[in-house]
């Protein structure tokens, strides 16, 4: 069976919880220092969806490998129609094409809805995996944040990147 992206559901959310959690311990693509529990993972993703925005998981053979979706920019009526993403893949499965396919498969759902911009927020100016995902698919880097947030013993940027959804 091949790698297959789809809705997320309440079943999947603890492995969403598995991938997340290492990147809270390990990583600076969150800047989570306490891994939430699958419950509040769930409660995170009824928010997402009461929006009306995607929720998305990529599995091969039943496992999920990682997790996207959508949310708002910043709570101001003025930013309703940009949205911000956030993806996750399981650390064995980076550099696979899981990110690609989850993120295409976002900006698709995306494109379909009301909304204008799409932004990413990346952790870590360092992290050339997740800007040169973005970059691959339209993304542009339209600032960094400078030492913004302090986490595994360090200060870290932010990288603010943004594609138009039309």
């Amino acid at each position: 069976m091949g790698k297959l992206v789809r809705a997320s559901t309440d079943a999947d959310m603890d492995a969403v919880q598995r991938i997340y959690a290492h990147e809270v311990f390990f990583g600076l693509s969150t800047f989570e220092e306490h891994p939430p529990c699958a419950q509040e993972l769930s409660k995170r993703r009824q928010d997402v969806l009461a929006l009306g925005m995607p929720h998305l998981v990529a599995e091969m053979d039943g496992d999920v490998l990682g997790f996207a979706y959508a949310n708002r920019h910043r709570p101001r009526p003025a930013y309703n129609r940009t949205v911000e993403n956030s993806i996750y893949v399981a650390e064995n499965m980076r550099g696979t094409g899981i990110g690609k396919m989850l993120l295409s498969a976002l900006i698709d759902e995306c494109a379909r809805g009301p909304w204008q911009q799409m932004v990413a927020v990346i952790g870590d100016s360092g992290n050339a995996g997740s800007i040169g995902l973005h970059t691959s698919l339209g993304f542009q880097r339209v600032g960094i944040l400078q030492s913004v947030g302090f986490k595994l013993g360090r200060w870290v940027d932010t990288v603010i990147m943004q594609r138009s959804l039309t």
